[in-house]
């Protein structure tokens, strides 16, 4: 992604030096190379040591004419008569004719991915653009120079460096109100930004360039400043507000699908992941809902029992005190008929009467396990081995009297 988009931003600025030789060159596809050639090939070392200097400007001319005639048909051509060029120039501080000569040498390396090279050759010909006399270098070859070694110092890893030549071609933008290049200029910035992680900057330079768009009332670059802020909003996982930029930017490509295919392919890949994004975060967003309420259910469940523990502990603690003070009570009186409590006597009452375990525990808001407990306490006292011995004996008590 980020080498596209360099290269996108490095023909950029090329385009800017180019147009700068249109007046001169026209365009240079159209002159007859061949005969050119053959031109130049007869100045020897010789010829050129006893040449006038209007003759050297010519050659000089020449040479920088094919330079650029095989800039896109043989580099290693178009490299040699770079090389031809500063021969000529170099000696004689012709600083124009060298800076014009670096940058080319500098494109090639450049294309061939020898970055450190391409480096040597861009900052040479920015150092001859410095030598040139006043008011001679345009600020159009100055923010092409300053985009371009922004682009090298990018793309070698040094972003800091990147930036400091981005804001100096962005001032010059900014002299001139050349709006359209500001926002090309920021948008790759953007993307930059996007590619280091760096959220924060990436969104200041995506409004930068969305506002120069606007400023020049630019359809285009503000669809690509659009998608750029939802490319970034998609990988911070903000698909909401990412779709919102992209929908607004797709409405742009569409309706110029034939002129921007590439842009608006990229913008509809952008769109389709973070639809598939936000598809991942409502089924991770419903799975957590189900959690939630599951973990809720659980607490409840839980607390319930809490409570029915805490309330079965009171219970037996009761049911134990009773059982001390009646084994006390029993040792110390003695006789036949054993000393009840209140709870006994309702108890027993309401065993005399049929009622099961669960109906008791229901009707004196107890649990099951202590009308148990009850139960065995029961036979023990009244020394009996079943339910209905117990009745039996509970009803022959003496003193006992009819409920």
């Amino acid at each position: 992604m980020r080498n596209s988009l360099l290269r996108y931003c490095l023909l950029f600025a090329l385009a800017l030096c180019t147009t700068l030789r249109a007046g001169a060159y026209n365009d240079h596809r159209g002159h007859n190379l061949d005969s050119l050639e053959r031109a130049v090939a007869r100045w020897t070392p010789q010829a050129v040591d006893i040449a006038s200097e209007k003759e050297l400007l010519q050659l000089n001319r020449d040479y920088r004419d094919l330079m650029l005639g095989y800039n896109q048909l043989n580099g290693e051509k178009s490299d040699y008569y770079a090389r031809k060029a500063l021969e000529i120039s170099r000696p004689r501080g012709w600083h124009e004719a060298d800076a014009d000569a670096f940058r080319y040498i500098g494109m090639h390396f450049y294309g061939r991915e020898q970055y450190d090279s391409a480096m040597v050759y861009y900052l040479a010909a920015l150092e001859a653009t410095d030598l040139m006399a006043d008011g001679t270098a345009s600020d159009d070859t100055y923010s092409a120079l300053y985009g371009t070694i922004g682009n090298l110092y990018n793309v070698t890893g040094d972003i800091p460096k990147a930036m400091e030549y981005y804001e100096k071609a962005g001032r010059i933008f900014d002299k001139h109100g050349w709006n359209e290049s500001n926002s090309t200029l920021y948008y790759n910035i953007g993307e930059t930004w996007v590619d280091e992680g760096n959220y924060k900057e990436a969104r200041k330079a995506y409004q930068k360039a969305l506002d120069y768009a606007r400023a020049a009332a630019d359809s285009l670059m503000e669809a690509n400043a659009l998608k750029g802020l939802g490319r970034m909003h998609m990988e911070q996982g903000h698909t909401w507000k990412a779709l919102r930029y992209l929908h607004e930017a797709d409405g742009y490509y569409s309706a110029h699908e034939k002129e921007e295919l590439g842009f608006a392919k990229e913008n509809y890949e952008y769109m389709s992941a973070a639809l598939l994004a936000q598809r991942r975060q409502l089924m991770l967003m419903a799975a957590a809902a189900v959690l939630v309420l599951l973990l809720l259910l659980g607490v409840l469940i839980l607390a319930g029992r809490l409570r029915v523990t805490a309330k079965e502990k009171k219970e037996v603690s009761e049911v134990l005190e009773e059982t001390i003070g009646d084994m006390q009570q029993h040792a110390s009186a003695g006789g036949d008929s054993p000393a009840l409590s209140g709870r006994e006597e309702e108890i027993l009452d309401l065993i005399a009467k049929g009622y099961t375990t669960a109906q008791i525990a229901e009707a004196l808001y107890l649990s099951p396990e202590t009308i148990k407990w009850y139960r065995k306490k029961l036979l023990v006292k009244f020394d009996v081995a079943n339910t209905a011995e117990l009745i039996s004996r509970a009803l022959s008590r003496p003193g006992r009297t009819n409920g």
